[in-house]
């Protein structure tokens, strides 16, 4: 910053306070103290001074920086580094082998309700994030450090470059298509699997379910548990919207109770905004409490002012659904169904009156159609029963012969056949003077092949049979002679 600490003081600072720095302070000494040497205190003590006299500790000055660390300490005080942003920090000191940063810290007594009144406003100091502040330096002589002592944040233009930045966003995912993107998903005609995105056992998650477990449908709920806020909260949002919009849910609900406007930040982010936009499924949205508008809210199909009423929308289209679909028509039959019972006992009497009539009629025709019937047959049975005897007597005349003439041809064959038989009789054979040759365990010897030497042969006559042993095998040659 040019010009000389004059430009950073408060404007209501008096002519003098920019007054110039002694010889002393700025470095020149006199010529006669050249040779003098400091003490590190006395140093100190000299560089103290200089610093109060140009920055004194009862007039603040404002310094504009980028947060490049932020911890806000279990001990409740609040420490952070700043740095020049890029678009207008010193390029030489850069060059020379470092960035200027500038130490700041607030004691708890004072950050308790600086931080109180930026949640108030929404906001929630992070790194990247550039800053106005006001406060007055300080000198830690054990680490030599010089630091900014916090004692205010400009909330105004904190608040025009997040509402910038909000709006920025918009704008690319209009530019995008992505601003109504969800919203032109059609609705199902119900929804009864519902993907739930929100922080487990939270009083908002704890508010939708109510609605939905108290309606008496038979709602199916896939929790996708998530952190709905700090700084992974943006990122555990998307993955949770981007794996329910894979699943099979039919919508998707977003909840989150109500809180300061920096709770909200992560409803805020790109991230959520387009896994919001992009999701596959309709998103309804319940963050907060009435009178928050998140970016999530701007993208998502509808917009529910609380987790409570979320629920509640889900449950009242299910209701007007189940009304037109299901209660309605129950009533309309209701209150036909006496009317068809009615007309349909009616139809019911008629048709058995009118089946009995036609099974009298029936019934009278066919006593008359077997009565004529029993009246011919008796007439016609005798008749065909003489018919039947004398034909019977016939066939019982040709039976006789035909059967004596049968009996006699088959006698004559059945003779025949045994001639035959005897005439290749064996023991027939054996009495002409044949003789068979056998093995010892009783196979027929067919030829001399079938034979070798010492083999025991049995040759069976007509008289008895003869054990013998075979001395040699003579086989006929092929003109014959043996």
């Amino acid at each position: 910053m040019s010009g000389g600490p004059r430009q950073l003081f408060d404007p209501e600072a008096p002519p003098e306070a920019a007054a110039s720095v002694p010889r002393a302070a700025s470095g020149e000494a006199a010529p006669e103290d050249r040779r003098a040497v400091h003490s590190i205190g006395g140093v100190y003590e000299q560089v103290e001074g200089a610093l109060n006299q140009a920055f004194p500790r009862n007039r603040h000055l404002w310094v504009r920086g980028e947060i490049q660390h932020v911890s806000d300490h279990r001990s409740g005080h609040l420490y952070m580094s700043l740095i020049d942003p890029e678009d207008d920090g010193p390029r030489r000191d850069r060059s020379r082998g470092g960035v200027p940063t500038l130490n700041v810290k607030c004691w708890r007594s004072s950050w308790a309700p600086l931080r109180h009144g930026l949640a108030k406003q929404g906001i929630e100091l992070a790194e990247g994030m550039v800053v106005v502040l006001r406060g007055s330096l300080d000198l830690y002589r054990a680490k030599g450090e010089i630091s900014l002592v916090l004692a205010e944040v400009d909330v105004t233009a904190l608040l025009g470059r997040l509402a910038a930045q909000r709006a920025q966003l918009l704008y690319t995912l209009d530019s995008e298509g992505l601003l109504r993107r969800n919203a032109a998903l059609p609705l199902p005609a119900v929804a009864l699997h519902i993907g739930l995105v929100a922080s487990p056992g939270t009083e908002g998650c704890r508010d939708f379910l109510g609605q939905l477990t108290g309606s008496g449908f038979g709602f199916r709920i896939s929790h996708v548990p998530v952190s709905v806020q700090g700084p992974g909260a943006p990122a555990s949002i998307a993955r949770a919207l981007t794996a329910l919009s894979r699943s099979d849910c039919d919508v998707i609900a977003v909840v989150r109770g109500g809180g300061a406007r920096a709770d909200l930040a992560a409803f805020e982010s790109e991230a959520v905004a387009r896994a919001v936009a992009g999701a596959a499924k309709p998103v309804f949205t319940g963050i907060g409490h009435t009178g928050d508008e998140t970016v999530a809210d701007i993208v998502a199909a509808r917009v529910c002012i609380t987790p409570t009423e979320c629920g509640q929308e889900i449950v009242r289209d299910t209701r007007l659904w189940w009304s037109a679909h299901v209660a309605e028509p129950a009533a309309l039959l209701a209150r036909r169904v006496p009317t068809y019972l009615d007309d349909a006992q009616a139809r019911d009497t008629r048709a058995r009156g009118r089946l009995t009539a036609a099974a009298r009629q029936q019934l009278r025709v066919h006593r008359e159609r077997l009565a004529r019937k029993g009246t011919s047959l008796g007439r016609a049975a005798p008749e065909r029963l003489a018919s039947g005897v004398a034909r019977l007597s016939a066939h019982a005349a040709r039976l006789g012969p035909l059967s004596l003439g049968h009996l006699g041809r088959q006698d004559e064959r059945v003779q025949s056949w045994r001639r035959l038989l005897a005439a290749y009789d064996v023991e027939r054979q054996l009495e002409r003077g044949y003789s068979l040759t056998l093995t010892a365990d009783g196979h027929l010897v067919r030829s001399a092949a079938g034979l070798a030497e010492r083999q025991e042969i049995v040759t069976r006559f007509a008289d008895g049979t003869v054990r013998s042993r075979v001395q040699a095998v003579q086989e006929n040659d092929a003109g014959g002679n043996a």
